[in-house]
């Protein structure tokens, strides 16, 4: 792979943002300027996984629980909770004061709505709503959820951080058939989402929500209080890595969330730029294959596949040769997980083009077009998706190459239809750590066909297993279930794990505010003048 280089420098480099310059020192130091990840296209943390999403989903929405750096469930939202019954009835009490951005008040009815809207795309809220008997509110301000039988992990579900967070809407929004698309977007949450202003390739804007009232907790992870302490916040997207970096040491934007690895040094050595590591864990690398359509509706060819990936090969194409910031992982779980494992694995480790070749052969492939979507604009997953790319023409695979965005990634990996009708056959995407800590966390591992996310395999028994996994007693009980679940994957391969790596973040050096965690969080963040 050839990688990009940093051409130019800021002095010798001119911007021309989408936005119109803030004028005047006071009202630009109110103003945080932010480079984010990739192109927000969808806004409904219900219909979509997209990370960029669900960090706007933060900037607007607020949570009834939260989850801190100890992986400790705190109320958000909520005041408090209580549990009945041995276990099989909670009651929440939501908190004084909170508001929805048009005035009206955070009822108990709203989170009903919003939890029966996610529980029906979850994985994890599944596991609620099938054991569920009733969900109601019992007035304006206390909501009653009573299970069918005890369910320990109901806390952790309605609190988790990843994909997808259980988000308070009105009840008339959260009403929205959980399938389709929200079109309105008014939240409880520290910022204001500015539709006026949304222009999908160019530029987002939120303003602080002076009717947020915060916990008076310190922030830590999702947890905590939501402090909006700058009174606007633009996203500007931008493409381009040697103009984002220009624009971030020029001063005409604060932060950038995802610089390209090769430019860290370049930022690094700027006085006025900070490059920091924002997430503890790490990013998780993957490459999703369609289980629907050929060639890979076949198990003999996707197992065929895994002979052929080196995961450093992936690795240093997204970070380069600095083994600080990356680690293989031949494992569907995290590193660092108590779930980890390599059981099962030995495919992944053999990394033989002639042996994928040999086995592609036995398998029956006979030339099946395979359609991969490239996401150009995100430079992480653009990375890994050219060595994929290649991998796939050297294996005399019949690869049709489609690059565009991410947004419109994001949209065409829903579409089921065959790659010839608008479907797709491979895709690469990142996931936070804490993503695939377990079964439960782990939205990619669910195999109910075509409930399943994007890619939709299916398997009875990984399904089984699952449901073990939450019934466990203990958690010597869960690891060998999950050691199960993992020596079943991969066979059924819902996807190929490429490892872990840093992804830093680089910031103006009169940037505050910004909380570490493995979940993106711009709320907090400000700027001095």
């Amino acid at each position: 792979m050839r990688r990009r280089t940093f051409m130019g420098t800021a002095a010798a480099t001119t911007v021309a943002l989408a936005a119109p310059r803030v004028h005047g020192q006071a009202t630009a130091a109110r103003t945080l300027r932010i480079v984010p990840q990739a192109n927000l296209t969808s806004l409904d943390p219900v219909w979509t996984t997209a990370t960029i999403t669900r960090t706007h989903s933060f900037l607007v929405y607020d949570t009834i629980l939260a989850v801190d750096s100890n992986f400790q469930v705190k109320p958000q939202l909520a005041d408090g909770w209580q549990i009945e019954d041995d276990g099989r009835t909670y009651i929440f009490t939501l908190r004084d004061g909170q508001r929805f951005h048009n005035g009206e008040p955070v009822r108990a009815q709203d989170c009903v709505a919003s939890i029966k809207r996610w529980w029906a795309r979850d994985g994890f809220g599944q596991e609620i709503a099938k054991r569920h008997d009733s969900i109601e509110a019992l007035d304006d301000k206390r909501f009653r959820i009573k299970l069918q039988r005890p369910f320990s992990h109901l806390l952790s579900a309605i609190a988790k951080p990843n994909a997808s967070p259980c988000f308070v809407m009105p009840e008339s929004v959260a009403n929205t058939d959980p399938f389709t698309a929200i079109t309105s977007f008014v939240g409880s949450g520290p910022y204001r989402f500015l539709p006026d202003e949304w222009n999908p390739g160019s530029r987002v804007a939120y303003a602080k929500f002076d009717g947020y009232v915060p916990r008076q907790e310190p922030p830590d992870w999702t947890a905590g209080g939501k402090l909006a302490n700058a009174e606007r916040m633009e996203w500007h997207i931008i493409t381009d890595p040697a103009t984002a970096g220009a624009a971030l040491q020029s001063g005409e934007v604060d932060f950038w969330e995802l610089p390209l690895h090769d430019l860290l040094p370049v930022l690094a050595r700027n006085r006025n730029i900070e490059v920091v590591n924002r997430d503890p864990i790490g990013t998780v690398g993957m490459m999703r294959l369609n289980h629907l359509h050929p060639p890979f509706d076949n198990p003999e060819i996707r197992r065929a596949l895994l002979l052929a990936v080196n995961q450093e090969d992936y690795l240093k194409a997204v970070v380069g040769d600095d083994p600080s910031m990356f680690s293989t992982s031949y494992s569907y779980w995290s590193n660092g997980s108590p779930m980890h494992t390599e059981a099962g694995a030995d495919a992944l480790k053999v990394r033989s083009i002639e042996r994928a070749r040999a086995a592609l052969q036995s398998a029956g492939y006979s030339g099946q077009k395979v359609v991969q979507l490239h996401a150009s604009d995100f430079p992480t997953i653009a990375a890994q998706s050219q060595v994929t790319a290649d991998l796939l023409r050297r294996l005399g695979m019949n690869l049709e190459f489609v690059a565009t965005d991410w947004g419109t990634v994001v949209q065409r990996r829903a579409s089921r239809e065959p790659s010839d009708r608008g479907g797709w056959n491979v895709f690469h995407t990142t996931w936070a750590g804490p993503d695939w800590f377990d079964p439960a966390a782990a939205v990619g591992m669910r195999t109910n066909g075509l409930n399943a996310w994007f890619g939709w395999p299916t398997s009875e028994k990984i399904e089984a297993l699952r449901d073990a996994w939450f019934d466990a007693p203990n958690l010597a009980e869960q690891k060998r279930i999950a050691t199960e679940i993992q020596v079943e994957a991969f066979q059924v391969v819902p996807h190929v794990p490429l490892g872990h790596f840093l992804s830093p973040s680089a910031m103006r050096r009169n940037v505050t505010g910004l909380i570490k965690s493995p979940v993106v969080l711009f709320y907090n963040m400000a700027k001095t003048a």
